[in-house]
C-alpha cells in the first residue's frame, strides 16, 4: 500500500533501537526521508546506517538528549521543518509510590509531558503554514489502565494526553492530525529491564516472568517493534486524516475494556 509519504520529512525522537526504531524503519520503507535521535550516539549511527543502506533515504542523525534544552534545541537545529513527528522516550524506573519525591516526578514530566509538547510548539507551526503535518506521541497503555509501579509513568504519560486532546482538535481543521500510540508489552529492551526487575522482586526466573506476562495477553505473546512501527507509519500516512486525538492501543487485547 502506498501510504502518500513519499519524500517527507520526519524527525524520530528516540529511534536508535526498540519501538522508535521500528517507527523509523517503516517511515523510511515508506520513502520518507528521516532525522534519527538517541542518546547513545554509537547506536544511532549504527541504526542510520542499516536504514539509508536498506531504503535509500536520506537520514540524518543527532545524538541529544530532548528531555534537556540544550539537546532539543541541538536536534531543532538540525531537523529544521519536517512533516512528521514521532515523539518518543524512555520511560521513568519502576518503584513504590513511596520512593518517589519531587524531583523525581520533575525529572518523568520533562522527560515524557514537557519534552514533547516542546517540540510540538517548536514544529507544528510549520505544519499549519504547509496544510499539511503529522504527529503521533509514544505514551504507554498505562494512560488508560494504570500500572501501579509505573507511577510516574502513568502521571506525566497521562498529563501529555490531556494536552494532546485539546491541542489536537485545535490543529485539525489546519491540516495537521496528531494521535497518541499506546504500547502494551512488547520485546523491546525497556521490558527486559521491567521483566528483570519484576524477577528480582519475585524470585521468580526471568522467563517464568516473561511466561506469566505473554499468557495473560490474549494474543500470548509481545508485540513486536515490526508491527509498532507499521501502525505508527500508518498514522503518519494519507489515510489518517480522519483520525484526530485519539489513543491506539496495540497491546494484543490486553486491556479488557470497551472504549
Amino acid at each position: 500500500m502506498d501510504l502518500g509519504i513519499k519524500g517527507k520529512k520526519a524527525l524520530v525522537c528516540a529511534s536508535s533501537k526498540g519501538l522508535g526504531r521500528g517507527c523509523a524503519e517503516s517511515l523510511a520503507e515508506a520513502g520518507v526521508n528521516l532525522v534519527m535521535n538517541a542518546r547513545g550516539a554509537e547506536a544511532l549511527e549504527s541504526a542510520a546506517a542499516e536504514i539509508r543502506a536498506k531504503y535509500g533515504v536520506t537520514v540524518e542523525t543527532v545524538a541529544a538528549d530532548v528531555t534537556t534544552e540544550e539537546g532539543r534545541a541541538q536536534l531543532l537545529a538540525v531537523a529544521g521543518q519536517v512533516d512528521i513527528l514521532v515523539n518518543n522516550a524512555g520511560g521513568p524506573p519502576p518503584g513504590m509510590w513511596t520512593d518517589w519525591e519531587r524531583d523525581d516526578f520533575i525529572a518523568a514530566l520533562d522527560a515524557n509531558m514537557l519534552a514533547p509538547i516542546a517540540l510540538i510548539k517548536a514544529l507544528v507551526p510549520h505544519m499549519i503554514d504547509n496544510g499539511w503535518g503529522r504527529v503521533v506521541n509514544i505514551t504507554s497503555v498505562s494512560v488508560k489502565a494504570p500500572i501501579a509501579v509505573l507511577g510516574l509513568s502513568n502521571a506525566a504519560r497521562a498529563g501529555l494526553t490531556g494536552y494532546v486532546a485539546g491541542t489536537a482538535r485545535q490543529i485539525a481543521p489546519k491540516g495537521v492530525v496528531m494521535n497518541n500510540l499506546l504500547p502494551g508489552l512488547h520485546a523491546t529492551d525497556r521490558m527486559v529491564n521491567l521483566d528483570t526487575a519484576a524477577s528480582q522482586a519475585t524470585g521468580k526466573s526471568f522467563d517464568e516472568v516473561r511466561a506469566e506476562k505473554a499468557a495473560s495477553i490474549p494474543a500470548g505473546r509481545y508485540g513486536t517493534a515490526a508491527e509498532f512501527g507499521a501502525t505508527c507509519a500508518f498514522m503518519c500516512s494519507q489515510f489518517a486524516g480522519y483520525m484526530v486525538g485519539q489513543n491506539i492501543l496495540l497491546d494484543g487485547g490486553a486491556t479488557n475494556t470497551t472504549m
